[in-house]
């Protein structure tokens, strides 16, 4: 039921609002376990995936293995985005390239840079629980230098080339920076024959990779003429500063940017009112830099691009004016301001 939830009409235009930091990337921190990059180093398919120990990959072993040319694909396993626990899975394919300004004759491929492979790369995120929230896919070149200007990149050459579910349409770039993890391990390399499905018990790297995402729009508070559409659960009037919120009291706001819903919809087609479409990413909404409990985040019935969020004001937050921001699928939102006693 409607009434349920605490739905009434919007105190907003949508026509009026305004998209803010549009183009302003995002980082979201992707951390890796168990990878293992597979080198395809034997012709013969029939002994591919065959040996359960350990099995380093040849190119690597300098076993005569010749580099440019030779197929590679990688796996790892996301344990974590933003220091926050979380699923899915990395997948790369790859291409040996081997290229260095002095190459190592019958080996090397003489060129102005050096990088050791070219690669397009998957990052299927899932929250915690498993809910799929979104897949970013790269594409560029890896293990090598010179690195492009920007955000760190190390020894990362990638674009970000785009996205679906929370991260529809995503662009950018990638960094590694795993030296900021205390047991950093790089990814293992391993021959084709050895076999994957012991990856997690054989073991592997430990990487800590950031994507400098764009997203297509952020989260973000709707504002009225009286500022932010936040309300009083209780009467759904706003929170002013005649009106001050409470600790530990339930307020709604309204906002845009909140991603796709557990049901699916096609694009342009309104929230239905029953049952209401849930927001499929992680919501996280913080009150002067506090953690918030999020009681429900929908997609408002009528409307294409707008949401209501019912959340509670975290106890010790000083009187005042403190800062309400919006996080979906760890892309931030700009922050508001609402009065507090």
């Amino acid at each position: 039921m409607l009434r349920n939830f605490g739905l009434v009409p919007l105190l907003f235009a949508i026509a009026g609002y305004i998209p803010a930091r549009g183009q302003t990337p995002v980082a979201i921190y992707v951390e890796l376990q168990n990878v293992v990059e597979y080198q395809v180093d034997v012709s013969d398919l029939s002994k591919w995936g065959t040996n359960p120990v350990i099995t380093p990959g040849s190119i690597a072993q300098g076993k005569g293995v010749g580099c440019v040319g030779v197929p590679l694909i990688g796996y790892g396993d996301i344990v974590s985005v933003n220091g926050q626990p979380a699923k899915g899975t990395y997948a790369n394919r790859g291409t040996a390239v081997c290229m260095n300004p002095a190459p190592t004759p019958g080996s090397f491929v003489i060129a102005d840079a050096t990088w050791l492979s070219k690669r397009d790369e998957t990052f299927e995120i899932l929250q915690s629980n498993g809910t799929p929230v979104g897949t970013i896919m790269t594409s560029g070149l890896a293990s090598g230098s010179p690195s492009p200007p920007g955000p760190p990149a190390a020894s990362h050459n990638y674009a970000i080339v785009g996205g679906t579910g929370a991260f529809f349409g995503a662009r950018g770039q990638k960094g590694n920076v795993s030296s900021r993890l205390s047991n950093n391990v790089s990814e293992r390399t391993a021959s084709i024959t050895e076999d994957p499905a012991r990856r997690r018990q054989n073991g592997g790297g430990h990487l800590l990779l950031a994507l400098y995402v764009i997203p297509l729009s952020r989260p973000e508070i709707v504002m009225t003429a009286n500022g932010p559409a936040v309300t009083h659960a209780s009467d759904f009037s706003l929170v002013s500063a005649t009106k001050p919120a409470a600790a530990g009291e339930i307020l709604s706001f309204y906002a845009t940017g909140l991603g796709p819903t557990r049901t699916s919809l096609d694009p342009g087609q309104s929230f239905p009112s029953s049952p209401l479409a849930a927001v499929n990413s992680p919501i996280e909404v913080t009150v002067d830099g506090k953690p918030a409990e999020v009681l429900a985040a929908v997609g408002y019935p009528g409307t294409v691009d707008a949401y209501q969020v019912n959340f509670r004001v975290p106890t010790g937050i000083a009187a005042g004016n403190a800062t309400l921001q919006i996080s979906s699928a760890w892309i931030p939102g700009s922050p508001v301001s609402i009065a507090v006693r």
